[in-house]
């Protein structure tokens, strides 16, 4: 109780219309206990406001109402509050729903309010007392102090040391120890051997006796990568007409020790399967877990009727936000090794003889293929392009096209400079869609407005992001507002658990990939109705 009588009204009444706002939606739908978390983290955000902005009040001596005043203010405070956060739960269902008819997602059974309430309270509980230990910490060491120096030198000082306390414990101690566990606990899972699959036995696949790459340096992702890759017949029987297997190369982060070893392997594997025999050559980078998308992988394949050759190499363990957070600087080493070891061998081939080179990668893969190459190495002998699917708010090229785009194109779809090098696309449009011819060097860049990875701004904290603007992205929930502070930990909260289902937010639809691999790759003799077919069944 007194915790609770000790609670600031200021604070409280600007907490609760931040809790409020946090009801509203974002990009995209929301569990129950993801909202309850978020609620309570934009009450602590906007308590803390309230206690600033009266701290202010009181600091500049500005008047301040009486005892009776106050009780009345307290009372008439405590029914808004109750009647704003009653209102704005009771909408919550109806804004998650229509994200969710939007997306063509099944109707759940609400947000339930009183477990949102309760998950909000705790956490701001929790939040509240752990700052409340950071005042006890800083009093405790200023007192001390103040023995010894002037009273105000003796705040500052001890401010910056329960700054630098709390940092500690939280990114040296707690922080550092879970990675540490995570990085462990998927290294274990890197070197599982699952039951359902077997070491191949054709000399031409990766992991096989006659492999450079041995079958435990695969690891498992590129164990399911490379037992995966279609056979002839089956891909003849897909399609309806002859084709020929693909040529997968994967190279395990176990492989070999250094980037450069991992590259050289790869390179090494790539010409003894023949990968430059072929008419088309993929460049691909992988996620954070050494995971690629078999939407954008299986397509390419059926659409150049296996004549494909592909090459990887893991950098991390972890899933993509923790190699992002932690392993940032491996991705980007290790594309530049594969690129460099791969381009340099294609562009000292006969032009006629060599095939079309192309990149590609989702999300962190995304990413680290943009930083695999420099323009000024390839402006002599450019390859042939890249598709980058999802990517990151923080990839370079996307950031610099996307602010210098052409007058009157929106931020979730740009356009750049006519089309003649970069390209963007999402659900509802294509490529080609463009006046200018494009170039014989194309970028392309599939991604949706609903997409939390690639929209996500630091800067929402204190304005609003351009894709927000009219128009909206045809994803994009009508009933989105931009609010200080809470939008950015709404999209956060998108960015680290958001779902959605193929065709929305970070799913990309292999269908999609289609569009965009016949627009950028022009693979021969598709009619429409054919490549509808192809759709369909990856559809299914």
């Amino acid at each position: 109780m007194s915790l609770l009588r000790a609670l600031s009204v200021t604070g409280l009444l600007v907490g609760t219309l931040f809790f409020a706002f946090s009801l509203t939606p974002s990009l995209l739908p929301r569990p129950w206990l993801v909202q309850g978390v978020i609620s309570g983290l934009s009450f602590a955000a906007g308590y803390g406001l309230g206690i600033g902005g009266h701290w202010l009040w009181h600091y500049l001596e500005l008047p301040e109402p009486g005892r009776r005043l106050l009780q009345r203010i307290k009372l008439v405070a405590s029914v808004f509050c109750l009647l704003a956060a009653g209102v704005f739960l009771w909408r919550a269902s109806g804004w998650q729903e229509g994200i969710r008819t939007l997306m063509e997602m099944d109707p759940v059974d609400g947000t339930r309010p009183i477990s949102v309430a309760l998950v909000a309270s705790l956490v701001f509980i929790a939040v509240l007392l752990l700052a409340r230990l950071f005042r006890r910490t800083f009093r405790s060491l200023s007192r001390r102090l103040r023995r010894h120096v002037p009273r105000r030198v003796s705040h500052m000082v001890s401010l910056v040391a329960a700054i630098v306390l709390f940092w500690a414990v939280i990114d040296g101690v707690i922080f550092a120890l879970t990675l540490r566990a995570l990085d462990n606990s998927y290294q274990q899972v890197d070197r599982l051997m699952p039951d359902d699959i077997d070491p191949p036995t054709d000399p031409q696949l990766s992991g096989s006796d006659a492999s450079l790459i041995s079958w435990e340096g695969l690891g498992l992702r590129g164990r399911r990568f490379i037992t995966a890759t279609p056979g002839a017949d089956r891909l003849s029987e897909v399609l309806g007409e002859p084709a020929q297997r693909p040529i997968r190369v994967y190279v395990g982060l176990n492989a070999a020790e250094t980037p450069k070893e991992r590259a050289e392997l790869a390179l090494a594997e790539l010409i003894r399967v023949g990968g430059f025999e072929r008419s088309l050559l993929l460049l691909a980078t992988p996620t954070g877990r050494g995971w690629l998308d078999p939407g954008a992988q299986n397509t390419l394949e059926a659409l150049h009727r296996g004549d494909v050759a592909t090459v990887t190499a893991q950098y991390s363990y972890l899933p993509s936000p923790l190699a992002l957070l932690t392993e940032g600087e491996y991705g980007v080493e290790m594309a530049r090794a594969l690129f460099q070891a791969v381009y340099d061998h294609w562009s000292a081939l006969p032009q006629a003889e060599r095939p079309a080179l192309y990149l590609h990668g989702l999300s962190l893969g995304a990413l680290n293929s943009d930083s695999a190459f420099d323009l000024y190495d390839i402006i002599d002998d450019p390859f042939q392009g890249a598709l980058w699917s999802g990517p990151p708010f923080r990839s370079d090229t996307w950031r610099s096209v996307t602010a210098d785009r052409d007058p009157g194109s929106p931020a979730w779809l740009p356009r750049f400079r006519d089309g003649r090098v970069v390209r963007f696309m999402n659900q509802h449009t294509d490529l080609l869609d463009h006046d200018e011819d494009w170039g014989d060097f194309r970028i392309a860049y599939l991604q949706y407005a609903s997409d939390p990875v690639t929209f996500f701004a630091p800067s929402s904290l204190y304005r609003e992001p351009d894709w927000m603007r009219e128009p909206r992205g045809p994803d994009v929930s009508p009933d989105l507002h931009w609010y200080p502070i809470v939008t950015m930990l709404q999209l956060l909260a998108d960015l680290a658990t958001g779902s959605a289902p193929p065709g929305y937010g970070h799913e990309i639809a292999a269908e999609h990939y289609i569009d965009a691999w016949v627009a950028l790759t022009e693979p021969d003799g598709w009619s429409e109705a054919e490549l509808e077919r192809l759709k369909e069944y990856f559809r299914r």
